[in-house]
C-alpha cells in the first residue's frame, strides 16, 4: 500500500454507514465513540438492540450514551449523537431477530459490519454459547452476503480460541470441531445431555466461551474466504482506556483491574495464580484503534488475493508490555497504600499463590469465616448480610480464571503492531496506539485504572479520597494489631501443644527408667 496516495482514516469512513453488533457492550461503545469523534463525517451507526418491554430503543441509546465515556464527544460533535440508529433484533435467533423493512435497510445502506456480540461468561450452558456465538456469527454473516455495497466485515475473536497452542499466530488454525454439526446438536439436542457431554464435546478447550469462539473462527473462513473481505480481530483481556478519549473509563470489573479493585475494599485475599506468569491485557481504545486501522486498511487493499483472505490479527502486549502477575499484585498493594478506596472492610494485603492447597486455607481463614463472622453481625443489627454472597461470587470468578492465571501462551502481534506504520503522519495522533506514552507504563496504567474503579465502577467521588486515606491507615493500625494477636494465640496454642507433648514424653521415660 502507497499510504500517501490513500485517503486517511476520517476521510476513507466520510459517508460510511456502519452496523455494529455487541454495541451496548465495552469494546462496543468504546469504538462507537472513536468513530463519531474521530471520524466526524461517518454516516450513520446502525446498533442492534434486544427488544425489551416497556423500553424505548431510542431511549435505551441514550441511555447507553449517558456515560462519561461520551462527555468529550457530547462537547466537540454533540450532533453526532443523532447517528446512533437502533436496529431491534437478537444475535441468537434466526435471521436475528431483524424485521423484513429494518434488514432491508441495512442491506442497501450499510457499508462497514463489526460483529462484537458475544457471551463472554465463561460457565454459560454450551447449547446457548454456540447458540450465541457460533450460530450467531453464522446468522449476522447471512445478513452479510446480502449486503449491497459492503466494503469490510470484521469479526471480534478473541487471542484464546487456540489455548491448545503455547504459541498463536496471526492466522485460522485447524478446526477441533465443525461447527455445522455443533449449530445442529444446540438446536436439535437434549439440553440436559449437552450439559452431561460438554466436558468431553469441548476438550481441549476449558470452557465453553473459548469452544465456541474457537468455531465462530471458522463460520468466518468457510463463509467468507475467497468471498467477503474479512477480518478476525483477537484481543487479550481487555481492560480499562488508556488514554482515549480519557485515561481509565471501563464498565465492568473484568481482567486484572476488577481484582485491583475487589482487594482494594479488602474483600480479595488470595488469587489462585502462578506469580511467574504473563499477564496480558490490552487498553480498550488500543483494541478499538486496531480495529478502525485494520477496517481502513482492508478496504483500500488494491491487491485482489489480499483483500479477499482472511486477515487475523491479534492484539496482545507480547513485545509491548512484560509484567507479571506477581508484579501486578505488588503494584496493586502499592496503588491502594497511596489511593486508596472508600470504606474498605479490611487492610489491603492480599497474596498470589500458585499451590491450590494455600490458596484455599486462605479462602477459609481470610475471606469466609470473616465474611460469616461479620454477617452474622449484620444479621444482629436487623442488616442485610452480603459478605458471604460476595465471597461466592469471587470464589466462582477466580475458579473460572484459575485456567489462564496458571498457563501463559504468547499471542504474536506482528501485524498488528505494524498497523500503524501504515498511518498518514495526519491520522497518527489520533489512531497509534501511543507505546511509547507515559500512560503506557504499568504503574501510571494501573493508577489511572484504579481511578476509573472509583469514578465509573464504584461511584467514589475524587473528593472522598483524603477521607479514605484517614480510614486506610486506620484500617492498617487494627490489621497489625489483629494479626500479631492472631500470631500470638497461634504461637501460644503450639507452645502449649508442645509443652503438653515433652510431659507426656518425660512421663514415658519416667516409666521406662522406674524399676519394677
Amino acid at each position: 500500500m502507497n499510504e500517501s496516495s490513500l485517503p486517511s482514516i476520517p476521510e476513507y469512513f466520510k459517508g460510511k454507514n456502519v452496523f455494529v453488533t455487541g454495541a451496548t457492550g465495552f469494546i462496543g461503545k468504546v469504538l462507537i465513540e472513536k468513530l463519531l469523534r474521530s471520524c466526524p463525517e461517518v454516516g450513520n451507526i446502525y446498533v442492534l438492540i434486544r427488544e425489551k418491554k416497556g423500553k424505548d430503543p431510542v431511549k435505551r441509546i441514550q441511555e447507553m450514551t449517558d456515560v462519561a465515556l461520551f462527555d468529550v464527544l457530547k462537547k466537540t460533535y454533540p450532533d453526532n449523537l443523532r447517528k446512533i440508529l437502533p436496529i431491534i433484533g437478537d444475535v441468537t435467533q434466526i435471521n436475528l431477530g431483524i424485521s423484513s423493512d429494518d434488514r432491508k435497510k441495512l442491506v442497501n445502506e450499510v457499508h462497514i459490519v463489526y460483529h462484537i456480540a458475544a457471551s463472554i461468561r465463561f460457565d454459560d450452558p454450551l447449547k446457548y454459547a454456540i447458540l450465541m456465538n457460533t450460530r450467531g456469527t453464522r446468522e449476522v454473516l447471512r445478513l452479510v452476503k446480502e449486503i449491497k455495497q459492503l466494503e469490510v466485515f470484521m469479526h471480534l475473536s478473541t487471542t484464546y480460541c487456540n489455548i491448545d497452542r503455547k504459541v498463536i499466530d496471526e492466522k485460522v488454525y485447524p478446526p477441533h470441531d465443525d461447527w455445522k454439526r455443533a449449530i445442529d446438536l444446540a438446536e436439535n439436542a437434549d439440553p440436559r445431555i449437552m450439559d452431561i457431554l460438554t466436558p468431553k464435546f469441548m476438550e481441549p478447550f476449558p470452557n465453553t466461551y473459548t469452544f465456541t469462539k474457537s468455531l465462530g473462527e471458522h463460520v468466518v473462513k468457510d463463509l467468507c474466504e475467497g468471498k467477503i473481505p474479512a477480518i478476525i480481530f483477537r484481543p487479550s483481556i481487555v481492560i480499562c482506556t488508556m488514554t482515549d478519549p480519557f485515561p481509565g473509563w471501563m464498565d465492568n470489573f473484568n481482567g486484572p483491574v476488577g481484582i485491583l479493585v475487589a482487594s482494594g475494599k479488602g474483600v480479595m485475599r488470595s488469587v489462585y495464580a502462578d506469580p511467574q506468569i504473563r499477564a496480558d491485557y490490552v487498553p480498550c481504545d488500543s483494541v478499538v484503534k486496531g480495529m478502525i486501522m485494520s477496517t481502513w486498511k482492508k478496504a483500500l487493499e488494491r491487491n485482489p488475493a489480499e483483500k479477499y483472505s482472511i486477515s487475523v490479527y491479534n492484539a496482545s502486549s507480547y513485545r509491548v508490555q512484560q509484567v507479571s502477575v506477581g508484579e501486578l499484585v505488588h503494584l496493586g498493594k502499592k496503588l491502594c497504600w497511596e489511593m486508596p478506596l472508600n470504606d474498605i472492610i479490611w487492610y489491603p494485603n492480599g497474596s498470589v499463590t500458585k499451590c491450590w492447597y494455600e490458596n484455599y486455607l486462605k479462602l477459609i481463614f481470610y475471606q469466609v469465616l470473616p465474611a460469616l463472622f461479620i454477617d452474622g453481625l449484620l444479621l444482629l443489627l436487623g442488616k442485610k448480610a452480603m459478605l458471604v454472597k460476595i465471597h461466592r461470587r469471587i470464589f466462582i470468578a477466580n475458579s473460572a480464571l484459575a485456567y489462564f492465571l496458571n498457563n501463559q501462551w504468547d499471542f504474536l502481534n506482528n501485524k498488528t503492531l505494524a498497523l500503524e506504520n501504515h498511518l498518514r503522519p495526519d491520522d497518527l495522533k489520533a489512531f497509534s496506539y501511543e507505546k511509547d506514552s507515559k500512560f503506557a507504563e504499568p504503574y501510571e496504567f494501573f493508577k489511572n485504572g484504579l481511578l476509573g474503579g472509583r469514578r465509573y465502577l464504584l461511584h467514589e467521588p475524587d473528593d472522598t479520597m483524603d477521607k479514605a486515606v484517614v480510614h486506610s491507615r486506620r484500617m492498617w493500625i487494627i490489621a497489625q494489631v489483629f494479626n500479631s494477636l492472631w500470631y500470638a494465640a497461634a504461637f501460644y496454642v503450639v507452645w502449649t501443644i508442645f509443652k503438653i507433648f515433652i510431659l507426656k514424653i518425660s512421663d514415658i521415660v519416667e516409666y521406662f527408667n522406674t524399676p519394677w
